[in-house]
């Protein structure tokens, strides 16, 4: 069934036009209700972070109450965008965003929040409704919005009688990017094809987080998909993008990702150049470089194509999404290896509740969980001393021929291993803490604890230990 588009009209005052090349900006101000049908119509999906209350919220409510004159020269606005539109009569512009991936509200979201809540509340309250307090991200406030939309437009229509309430008077400032000829399919293409480095350079005014713009392209989806079905509860908890609403960081899905990735077969970046594997040492000291090395990855011609929907990619390369399949298996492993190793490290000679960096840990934290699963133990860890080990089962790990196919396959039941050999590995991995005077950092940054975790189970699986 062909997808429906909805429309949304941008009603402009002192509306201005500019075009180069392919793209024409318009810019303008507008009035504070006719965001209501913005926000009706609107999603954050082309902003490649998501908006939550906070601080900026905050500044910006407080400057709409003391200052709604100036607030136009306050704030830079929000940004749109859309393939196709349609100019109206009054300095209307009826816009009609085709893939809502990249069209739509390119940067402004916590502006547009913000006023969005602003509107909502005053609405609300006029109905006798109360408003609900607390922190809301954009989801939550979106799903209050439609819940109040009723009461948001009899508010509109009541400040229509009402001719000396100028609540929702104040100005926005907008800018609306559109392709110079919508009826010219190159114009239109080309016009998409530069619409992810604009949002990317304009949102926020800061470089664009590299989580963010991965996930804007559409690199984390397949790892996405194979963690949610191999552990929903966890891929709940990832946070994508910023502000996404997760405790779990997407560069800690990424740098575990990387223990299987780095037995791929090489491929090379779109200049031919060969990507180079990841250090071991930097899935620990180094998250923000695996989560680089990954975009060049994912980037690369040999490992992904254009989906034909703007920017998102398509992963093509089946030994690349076989070593994500291990890779949703990491944070459950994670997390066996995290609950066993203080019980493991007493019984092979250790007193792991008196080391500095562990007792402190553990009475600051309150809540004793696993990281990745929430599981709740007696002793949490620093995570220094676990992210070798972690590494180790890379030893369970090989690249073979499946079908004419290179894969990345387990070489035995990891959990089943670890129940039957862990204890000898930690004995055997034990003895780099002294070396290391017992600091999970220079633990977690040394090679040699790698080396020496990997090692131990290689010599488990030779049945060495």
């Amino acid at each position: 069934m062909e997808q429906k588009h909805e429309s949304v009209i941008i009603k402009f005052d002192f509306p201005g036009e500019q075009t180069v090349g392919e793209i024409t900006k318009v810019v303008g101000l507008v009035a504070a209700k006719y965001m209501v049908p913005i926000i009706d119509a609107l999603d954050l999906e082309a902003n490649p972070r998501s908006s939550k209350t906070g601080s900026v919220t905050s500044d910006i409510q407080e400057s709409i109450e003391t200052d709604p004159m100036i607030f136009p020269f306050k704030t830079k606005g929000i940004l749109l965008a859309a393939s196709q539109y349609e100019r109206l009569e009054r300095n209307r512009y009826k816009i009609t965003p085709e893939n809502r991936s990249i069209e739509g509200i390119l940067d402004g979201g916590h502006n547009t929040l913000a006023i969005g809540l602003y509107i909502l509340q005053r609405a609300m309250e006029a109905r006798g409704l109360a408003f609900p307090r607390g922190q809301k991200t954009w989801d939550e406030f979106k799903t209050l919005w439609r819940q109040n939309t009723d009461s948001v437009h009899a508010y509109l229509e009541a400040l229509k009688k009402e001719a000396n309430d100028r609540t929702l008077d104040f100005y926005i400032p907008a800018e609306l990017l559109v392709p110079r000829d919508p009826e010219d399919l190159a114009c239109v293409e080309a016009f998409r094809r530069e619409l992810l480095e604009i949002c990317a350079a304009r949102n926020n005014n800061v470089q664009l987080p590299v989580s963010d713009k991965a996930n804007q392209m559409g690199y984390f989806e397949d790892l996405k998909e194979l963690l949610d079905a191999r552990n929903p509860a966890v891929s709940d908890r990832v946070a994508w993008k910023t502000n996404d609403g997760g405790d779990i960081k997407a560069q800690d899905i990424v740098a575990l990702a990387w223990i299987p990735l780095n037995l791929i077969t090489p491929v090379r970046d779109g200049n031919g150049r060969t990507l180079e594997p990841v250090l071991a040492q930097n899935i620990y000291r180094n998250k923000g470089g695996c989560l680089k090395q990954f975009e060049k990855l994912m980037s690369s011609p040999e490992v992904t194509s254009e989906s034909g929907e703007g920017y998102k990619h398509q992963l093509k390369n089946s030994e690349v999404k076989s070593a994500f399949q291990i890779a949703a298996e990491l944070p459950e492993l994670y997390d066996y290896i995290y609950e066993m190793f203080p019980a493991l490290y007493n019984a092979a000679g250790g007193l792991y509740g008196r080391i500095t960096a562990v007792k402190t840990l553990n009475e600051k934290r309150r809540d004793l969980r696993t990281p990745f699963g929430g599981k709740v133990i007696e002793t949490v860890s620093p995570d220094g001393y676990i992210m070798p080990l972690v590494y180790g089962l890379q030893a369970l790990m090989e690249n073979r021929i499946v079908r004419g196919r290179h894969e990345i396959c387990w070489n035995r039941p990891p959990m089943e291993f670890l129940h039957r050999n862990l204890g000898k590995i930690v004995q055997s991995y034990a003895g780099i803490f002294s070396m290391c005077d017992y600091d999970p950092q220079k633990i977690g940054k040394n090679p040699q604890s790698y080396v020496q975790a990997l090692s131990g189970f290689k010599m488990a699986m030779a049945g060495i230990l």
